[in-house]
């Protein structure tokens, strides 16, 4: 009996007879996709609060007397009075290798479907970027498969690259190219059994774009291989406000865990202008005092924020990122233009007039520019295309000069020529990513003057055959240059070997 007893007497001395504290509250107005909330005192900024029926809404204005949430995903069952109450959490999303070939909203659920992903690990959407002790200098290729590009304003592993233009001019293509290529060379490199490889994954985060656009993308990844090592985070322009405002950080913190794992990732925000907008909608409804152009004050630090989280770390991985930024009539001047290239490590500024010339992908060359240069090429790429750039910025002032019609010594028409022979060697057709070690081959041949006696009219058809002509049938010689990286005497001797034996047989 004295053994019940003291079994009692210590349940009892177990009891809490404290009061809990919920901190709950209630919706005092909600419009807009944004809700008012009064009572929640202990509230954090950006912690997740519980709406009924399931709804998730993120804190964002702190308030003396109320809560400004936004809320994400369906707020029709929602009304004034209706009660929430605070998570205790950040806002997190899945994470991991089983979000690659799959379709996911800016909370990381499924869009695809395709059924619910696997995912053992959560990182918050929000994060403060790494420092710049454990920050390792870029200077690893990443190479985009787009020849312009990859021997004039290389991009690195761990570079902030942006792409910017005017609507129209292939901003989004260049992207979808340069994920294509990153399967590409995983599948080459991780079928050479190379231990040293390591493959590039790929993110691309969607910002208010229709979803038959979305889709096109998805299908033109699948039908090239590549959706396999990539994730999709779709925030379509027909989703609300909050969502187009989280997914770029959604797909920030995704490409973060293939860094933090010691692998290496690629994220494009396709495009920053639609996500500044989103956050001004957000801001304007939960009355934020309105600067420059109606975007809030801290709209520099919606970008700097995301954007500083690309790094390539010491003893890990690296994150790439190739935000794009939509301009109005070629205006780099603008409020967000001008913020985002004051953030990142150069731009690729697609001129319309060149587009609409024929000239695709239409890179201005005076106008763009990679900060971190040539420490991002392979040495094969600095030796063919050292001059390049210089060489084409000078044909286009003689061009401009030349069609008033004045007189030309021999030396400029040569200019000329030339350059009007880079100018055509460069153009690529879409959904097309060429191999590094096949730019190099027809670099060269350029550069020992393979291309001189071709009409120039005829330039695209003569380098598209000699570009067939190595792959089938000089494809050892493409893998010792892709192995080597560089130029040597014996190579260059093979290929002048290659190149004399293809001009042979070349009908113009």
């Amino acid at each position: 009996m004295s053994t019940v007893l003291e079994q009692i007497e210590q349940q009892i001395a177990k009891l809490s007879t404290k009061s809990v504290k919920k901190n709950t509250g209630t919706i005092r107005a909600i419009a807009d996709g944004v809700a008012k909330l009064d009572g929640l005192s202990d509230v954090m900024y950006n912690e997740m609060v519980q709406f009924p029926g399931g709804a998730i809404g993120i804190a964002l204005n702190l308030e003396e007397d109320e809560v400004g949430c936004v809320i994400l995903g369906d707020i029709s069952g929602l009304k004034e009075g209706d009660e929430v109450q605070t998570t205790g959490r950040l806002l997190s999303v899945p994470v991991g290798k089983a979000l690659l070939g799959r379709a996911v909203d800016a909370l990381g659920q499924p869009v695809d479907g395709k059924g619910p992903i696997d995912s053992k690990e959560f990182y918050p959407v929000e994060k403060i970027a790494p420092g710049i002790i454990v920050r390792k200098s870029v200077s690893q290729p990443l190479f985009t498969g787009i020849t312009a590009i990859d021997s004039m304003i290389p991009i690195g592993r761990g570079q902030r690259e942006l792409i910017i233009g005017d609507r129209g001019t292939g901003k989004t293509t260049i992207t979808i190219d340069t994920i294509i290529n990153q399967a590409r060379i995983n599948r080459t490199g991780l079928a050479s059994g190379d231990k040293n490889f390591r493959p590039v994954y790929s993110i691309y985060v969607a910002i208010g774009q229709k979803n038959s656009n979305i889709v096109r993308t998805m299908t033109a990844l699948e039908a090239a291989g590549a959706l396999e090592y990539t994730i999709i985070v779709a925030a379509p322009a027909a989703d609300n406000p909050a969502n187009q405002y989280l997914a770029p950080y959604s797909g920030a913190a995704m490409g973060e865990w293939f860094m933090e794992n010691g692998m290496d990732a690629l994220i494009v925000y396709d495009d920053l202008s639609k996500h500044a907008v989103a956050y001004r909608q957000i801001s304007l409804i939960l009355k934020r005092p309105s600067g420059r152009e109606a975007f809030p004050g801290d709209v520099f630090y919606l970008h700097s924020r995301l954007l500083e989280r690309a790094a390539r770390l010491d003893g890990k991985g690296s994150l790439t990122a190739l935000p794009i930024i939509e301009t109005l009539a070629g205006d780099l001047s603008a409020y967000i233009p001008t913020n985002v290239i004051s953030i990142t490590d150069g731009q690729i500024f697609l001129e319309t007039d060149l587009f609409n010339q024929g000239i695709r992908p239409a890179v201005s060359v005076g106008l763009s520019v990679s900060r971190v240069g040539s420490s991002a090429q392979i040495k094969a790429t600095k030796q063919v295309a050292g001059k390049l750039k210089g060489e084409l910025a000078q044909y286009r002032e003689l061009a401009a000069f030349a069609q008033f019609g004045a007189d030309l010594d021999a030396k400029t028409k040569a200019q000329l020529d030339r350059g009007g022979r880079i100018v055509e060697l460069f153009k690529q057709p879409q959904l097309n990513p060429i191999s590094i070690e096949l730019q190099a081959s027809f670099l060269w041949a350029m550069q020992k003057n393979y291309f001189d006696d071709i009409d120039v009219k005829k330039i695209v058809v003569a380098a598209a055959k000699l570009r067939e002509f190595l792959t089938t049938r000089k494809q050892p010689l493409l893998d010792k240059i892709r192995t080597k990286a560089a130029l040597d005497a014996e190579l260059e001797a093979e290929l002048k070997t290659a190149c004399d034996e293809w001009k042979a047989g070349y009908k113009s």
